[in-house]
């Protein structure tokens, strides 16, 4: 198992092979917009390699726009995601709520499809980083943290995603799930109205998790699909429940 997340290089071509393996992390999500490089120094020893050729690849880097170098900050990942959506539209959206219904059909495709490749390609590691998230939520659940509850969740998906190896799902749902952290789609909140305990969400997660550790996709692919449709229609009966309420306070101020 790899102690360091970069590898020793060789002698041949070391700056072409340094902004490879640089880049290769980058495109497999494992180096993500905004994550910071190690020191050059420190770079040069988990590599393997001189300073003077570590300095000479992040400059190669930088001309690719991969990669910004702050001075006196550190080096880091460039914004290379960008936003899913201009802010005008992301304003449009959060005045339109039924948009969020093309959000979520939109998830569960893409969720199960990730969640089955996951199944099918998921490594040791993958599997470990989602199991001590499923701890994390089942703390977080049986405290009643909603919020805590909230990270979880993003972190979960997003790490499916990144057990899918498909580094162009990985780079289009990391977009996806910056605007569900801001919340722009929806609030997590409405389903604690159908769902008090939050049970059913908590065992829906454990079956796709479940699916993916055993490596069953096809399991893995229905669970997470079933998974956005009860988040569907849990906001459609929220929506429903809203609109009654509405109503009804109105004929009330009426007498």
């Amino acid at each position: 198992m790899p102690t360091t997340v970069f590898d020793p290089i060789g002698h041949t071509s070391v700056v072409d092979s340094i902004v490879t393996q640089i880049e290769h992390l980058i495109l497999e999500g494992i180096l993500k917009d905004g994550a910071r490089l190690p020191s050059e120094r420190q770079l040069a020893e988990q590599m393997d390699v001189s300073r003077p050729k570590v300095r000479e690849a992040l400059k190669l880097l930088e001309k690719s726009d991969l990669i910004n170098v702050r001075h006196g900050e550190g080096t880091f990942v460039a914004p290379l995601i960008g936003a899913a959506m201009s802010p005008a539209l992301i304003s449009l959206y959060a005045r339109h709520k039924d948009a969020f219904l093309d959000y979520l059909e939109f998830r569960t495709e893409q969720e199960g499809f990730a969640a089955g490749l996951a199944a099918a390609r998921a490594t040791r590691a993958d599997k470990e980083i989602l199991a001590r998230i499923m701890d994390q939520m089942e703390i977080a659940h049986q405290g009643n943290d909603i919020e805590k509850s909230r990270e979880a969740d993003i972190a979960f998906h997003s790490a499916i995603i990144d057990a899918s190896h498909n580094s162009l799902l990985v780079h289009t749902m990391a977009s996806i799930y910056a605007l569900t952290q801001q919340n722009v789609f929806y609030n997590r909140s409405f389903l604690s109205t159908l769902d008090r305990s939050g049970e059913m969400l908590h065992a829906q997660h454990r079956e796709i998790f479940d699916a993916i550790e055993t490596g069953d996709a096809g399991r893995a692919t229905r669970a997470a699909k079933d998974h956005i449709s009860f988040v569907r229609q849990s906001y459609l009966e929220w929506q429903t429940r809203a609109q009654r309420d509405q109503l009804s306070n109105r004929r009330l101020a009426m007498i």
